[in-house]
């Protein structure tokens, strides 16, 4: 049997084997799970009463766990998908004054962070959470989730440019390389990165000669946009995240 607390755009479950002590203190905002590790072995917990040093315990539905005597409570996860609309700061607030995301937001959503940014300009997928090891996952280099574009230039251009976003063009802030691009029309292509660089996509153009129109995430990993309106957004699903959490562990090519 699980047990799963629930409601708009959140959840915690609890499986049949239970949670692990120092995962179930981490998930409660405490500390990292290492940290919640020494809490746990300087004997600042207790369980069901008991003093608890194991921080592998597994923690059960019903078990009362308390640390630095006070009554601990997992957190509640959210996640949410946004589709951000251009003229957004990716911020909670602006020193220029700037609209920010979370104006489209209600505010019981105003507690989540946004994973990664999409700059002022560009649109398109966008996730909000305080699940830190989905933050984690996604936004750690060393997962390589793949982030895919639809990039509009102003003007035509040539195919030999594609081939160079492949290969690695310099940049003002390094050299840049696209996973891998296509022609989608005369002035626009899909890009795939792996990287991250800020305002990658904008420089990596603007180094071969042309200037980005319009910009639009429309996958993370295998999260799409699909028809989620702008300003609009919804809840993460579980089924979702644990496909991305799987992404992000998968060994790499």
């Amino acid at each position: 049997m699980r047990s799963l607390i629930s409601g708009s755009a959140f959840s915690f479950v609890m499986t049949p084997e239970g949670i692990r002590l120092n995962k179930y203190l981490a998930s409660s905002g405490i500390g990292s799970r290492r940290g919640c590790d020494t809490l746990v072995q300087q004997g600042e917990v207790i369980v069901n009463g008991d003093v608890c040093l194991n921080p592998g315990y597994r923690v059960q539905p019903g078990d009362s766990v308390r640390a630095s005597g006070k009554r601990i409570e997992p957190l509640l996860v959210q996640s949410i998908v946004l589709h951000k609309p251009p003229g957004l700061v990716c911020s909670r607030s602006d020193e220029n004054g700037r609209a920010t995301i979370y104006e489209v937001l209600p505010p019981k959503m105003h507690h989540l962070m946004h994973v990664g940014r999409l700059d002022l300009d560009s649109e398109g997928l966008l996730i909000l959470s305080n699940d830190g090891e989905l933050s984690q996952a996604l936004t750690h280099p060393k997962h390589n989730i793949e982030k895919v574009y639809h990039v509009t230039v102003q003007n035509a251009f040539e195919n030999s440019i594609l081939s160079q976003f492949e290969k690695g063009v310099h940049t003002e802030v390094g050299k840049a390389r696209a996973s891998s691009v296509k022609r989608l029309s005369s002035r626009r292509m899909e890009m795939t990165l792996k990287t991250g660089l800020k305002r990658q996509i904008r420089y990596m153009v603007q180094a071969v000669g042309h200037r980005v129109k319009r910009l639009v995430r429309i996958r993370i990993g295998d999260l799409n946009l699909d028809n989620l309106a702008p300003g609009k957004w919804r809840a993460l699903e579980a089924s979702e995240r644990e496909s991305l959490l799987a992404l992000a562990k998968a060994p790499k090519k």
